[in-house]
C-alpha cells in the first residue's frame, strides 16, 4: 500500500464510532511459574502456583481492544455480564479502555459472565505455554428482559454512530447475545439505515442472518454456502462473489495461511497473501483483528482490497503476539504496509 493511501484511510480513525454488538467475555490470564511447584499435602497432586493474574476484555471484547489499538474516538459495548466477580473485573476492564462508552452495557444477575481462564505456563526463556482453559459460559436461554435491555440498548445509540459490528461467539444458539430477536432489530436498522455498515461474524454460521457485510473463514463459508468443507482459493473466491452478489453486501473470508478474500456487493473479488511469518506465533485474536480493521477500513472509504490489505497486516502483528490475545496499532500497521 502506498504511504498517501494508508494515511488517507487510516487519518480519520479517531473519528471511528462504532457500537459492538455481541459476546463480550473476560480473558482472565493465570501465569504459573513452574519453579514454585509443589505437592499438595492433601491430594499428592502437582500445585500450580500463580504468580501474576491479568484480565482483559475477549471474545467481541478483543475487537474493541483493536479498536481502541487504532484510535477509535468512541465505541459502544452492547453486550452483558453477570452480577458476579467476573462481571466486576470486566466492567473495570472496559472502563479502562480510552473512548469506551459503556452506558449501554447490561449487568444482570440473569446471566453469569462469560469468562475464558487461561492458565500460562511461565518459564523462564521460554515462549508462555497455554494449559487447559477453564470456561465459565450461559446454557440457558438469555431471558427476553435482557434482549429488551440490549436492543434499547442499540436503538441509545444509532444516532451517534458510523458502523456497527455484530460478533457471535457462543456455541448454543439463543445463549448469549445475538439472539434472534436481536437479529432482527440489526437487520431493521440495516435496511433504515443503508449508509451505516454494519458487519457480522459468527462462530456457527450465519445462516439466516440479515442482509450485511459478512465476514466468515473458509469452512464457515463452505457450511453457509454448501460447498465442500475443504474449499480451495479458487472455490473461495467463488463462493465469497456470489454470495456477495446475493446479499449485495461486502463478503470477506479469511483462509488463515492462504490470507483473506473479499468480494463487493457487485461480486468482484480480491485476494490479499498472509505476509510472511516473522518468528513463534499464536493465532488467537487474529480473527477479531481482521473484523476490527475491516470496519475501521471500510468506514472511512477503503475500497474492498484496500480493507483486507489492512486487515491482513493486523493479523499479522496479532499472531506474533505471544501469551496474549494482541492487537495491531496504527503505526504497526504502517511499519508493515509502508516501510
Amino acid at each position: 500500500m502506498k504511504p498517501d493511501r494508508f494515511e488517507a484511510i487510516t487519518r480519520h480513525y479517531g473519528e471511528l464510532r462504532v457500537a459492538i454488538v455481541g459476546d463480550f467475555c473476560l480473558d482472565r490470564y493465570l501465569e504459573i511459574d513452574p519453579a514454585r511447584q509443589e505437592i499438595s499435602i492433601e491430594t499428592g497432586l502437582p500445585v500450580h502456583n500463580v504468580v501474576r493474574v491479568r484480565s482483559q476484555p475477549g471474545a467481541a471484547g478483543t475487537i474493541l481492544n483493536n479498536l481502541v489499538a487504532l484510535g477509535a474516538q468512541a465505541i459502544y459495548p452492547i453486550g452483558f455480564c453477570g452480577e458476579d466477580g467476573e462481571g466486576f473485573e470486566l466492567r473495570h476492564c472496559l472502563a479502562e479502555k480510552p473512548g469506551v462508552k459503556a452506558g449501554a452495557f447490561v449487568m444482570t444477575p440473569d446471566r453469569r459472565t462469560f469468562t475464558y481462564c487461561k492458565p500460562l505456563m511461565m518459564a523462564a526463556g521460554k515462549a508462555p505455554r497455554e494449559l487447559n482453559r477453564l470456561d465459565s459460559k450461559n446454557w440457558s436461554a438469555t431471558p427476553a428482559n435482557v434482549e429488551d435491555e440490549l436492543i434499547s440498548g442499540l436503538h441509545a445509540v444509532v444516532s451517534e454512530i458510523n458502523a456497527v459490528i455484530v460478533m457471535d461467539q457462543v456455541d448454543v444458539p439463543e445463549t448469549g447475545v445475538v439472539t434472534r430477536r436481536v437479529l432482527v432489530a440489526i437487520g431493521e436498522l440495516a435496511s433504515k439505515k443503508r449508509d451505516l455498515l454494519v458487519i457480522a461474524d459468527s462462530r456457527r454460521s450465519l445462516r439466516g442472518y440479515p442482509a450485511v457485510a459478512f465476514k466468515m473463514n473458509r469452512a464457515e463459508l463452505a457450511a453457509l454456502t454448501g460447498m465442500p468443507k475443504e474449499l480451495t482459493l479458487e472455490g473461495s473466491k467463488r463462493a465469497a462473489s456470489e454470495l456477495a452478489r446475493k446479499m449485495q453486501r461486502p463478503v470477506f473470508v479469511t483462509l488463515s495461511e492462504n490470507g483473506i478474500v473479499g468480494a463487493d456487493a457487485r461480486g468482484n473479488v480480491e485476494h490479499e497473501r498472509a505476509l510472511p511469518v516473522r518468528g513463534e506465533i499464536d493465532i488467537v485474536g487474529a480473527g477479531d483483528a481482521v473484523m476490527a480493521n475491516l470496519a475501521a477500513a471500510l468506514t472511512n472509504g477503503a475500497a474492498v482490497g484496500e480493507a483486507i490489505e489492512l486487515a491482513n497486516a493486523a493479523a499479522s502483528v496479532v499472531i506474533h503476539q505471544l501469551g496474549t490475545t494482541g492487537t495491531a496499532s496504527r503505526e504497526q500497521l504502517r511499519e508493515l504496509l509502508c516501510p
